[in-house]
């Protein structure tokens, strides 16, 4: 079962509920003084991953991985870098396949269980850089990713990772895919698709004779593009497929290193079962809050002034300091 814990963070009394509270840190925060060392890194199979790096001379990393059609310069992202840049550890921003801003040279591209690449990333680190501790941390999509990870390791990742801290994870990937799709939800999935859309037809001009966008008049939903797209293009049979054998709520419960998963209450990406209790099956390493409000990869606090950390960035902080002693 996973350990509960009791939640502080409070909003801005003028974001009233989790629309806003997504919207507003998403489009009007501004994160100044993270300077990225952009590193093009290969993979084995002729691709390539963006690195962008945040060093401070920190024999401690912070490997931080983004949401669906997000990248490495989301406010979410330069704020968590800068929070963690700003107590002396240096911070990595990985940029999924296709994201930051380059079109990836693969038929594949990134999904919410693509754990390879992250497990590749990982031990690029371990060999080419000498940082004594790893820390994850996950947005969204990331995660789940994140979790998923941690899951298949099991108590092998007690060699290489540290601690994780999670915000915002849709557990349950087919839940939260219906959740994000329903009416009240439509400026997510319309920007959500029309951002994908893009990506299809950037990889249609480099392989027009293994990736076409005739399904685009089908697609409706994200479930609809996961099912025409991300399920094919990674071997899942469909889009239920590709849901159950990537949700991570399928991996908490072999999680062996101290985890954090952080969902607001009024997150209007999330389904019910992205809130655990006493009786989910995980594993004793995993604590879970749930906070009132927060939004998606929100949690703007109380007397915010810019400049200053969210809430999410101290708590992760917190935590990560607690399990480092």
């Amino acid at each position: 079962m996973p350990i509960l814990l009791k939640s502080d963070h409070r909003p801005p009394p003028y974001l009233f509920n989790g629309h806003l509270q997504t919207i507003i840190p998403s489009q009007f925060r501004r994160i100044n003084g993270i300077q990225y060392d952009r590193q093009r890194l290969p993979t084995e199979d002729n691709d390539f991953l963006l690195l962008d790096w945040s060093k401070v001379g920190s024999d401690t990393l912070v490997v931080v991985s983004h949401g669906l059609e997000g990248d490495s310069k989301r406010p979410y992202i330069l704020g968590m870098v800068r929070a963690f840049n700003r107590e002396g550890f240096d911070a990595l921003a990985w940029n999924f396949r296709g994201c930051g801003g380059q079109i990836n040279q693969t038929y594949r591209f990134y999904h919410s269980g693509a754990t390879p690449d992250l497990h590749f990333l990982v031990n690029h680190i371990r060999t080419h850089h000498q940082y004594q501790t790893i820390l994850l941390i996950g947005f969204s999509l990331g995660g789940n990713l994140t979790l998923k990870y941690l899951g298949e390791l099991g108590a092998q990742a007690k060699d290489t990772i540290s601690a994780a801290v999670v915000f915002s994870v849709p557990l349950d990937l087919q839940a939260c895919s219906r959740k994000i799709s329903e009416p009240k939800n439509f400026i997510y999935s319309k920007r959500f698709l029309r951002n994908l859309k893009k990506k299809i037809k950037a990889k249609e001009a480099i392989m027009p004779n293994k990736i076409s966008s005739e399904f685009f008049p089908n697609i409706k939903t994200l479930e609809d593009f996961d099912d025409y797209y991300t399920a094919p293009l990674h071997g899942f049979r469909n889009a239920s497929d590709y849901y159950q054998q990537c949700s991570s709520i399928h991996f908490l419960h072999s999680i062996q290193i101290p985890t954090l998963i952080v969902n607001a209450k009024n997150d209007p990406f999330l389904a019910d079962k992205c809130y655990l209790t006493q009786e989910t099956d995980t594993s004793p390493s995993l604590f879970f809050e749930a906070p009132e409000a927060g939004g998606h990869c929100g949690f703007m606090p109380q007397g915010y002034s810019s400049g200053k950390n969210f809430w999410s960035e101290n708590r992760a902080i917190q935590f990560v300091k607690n399990i480092l002693g």
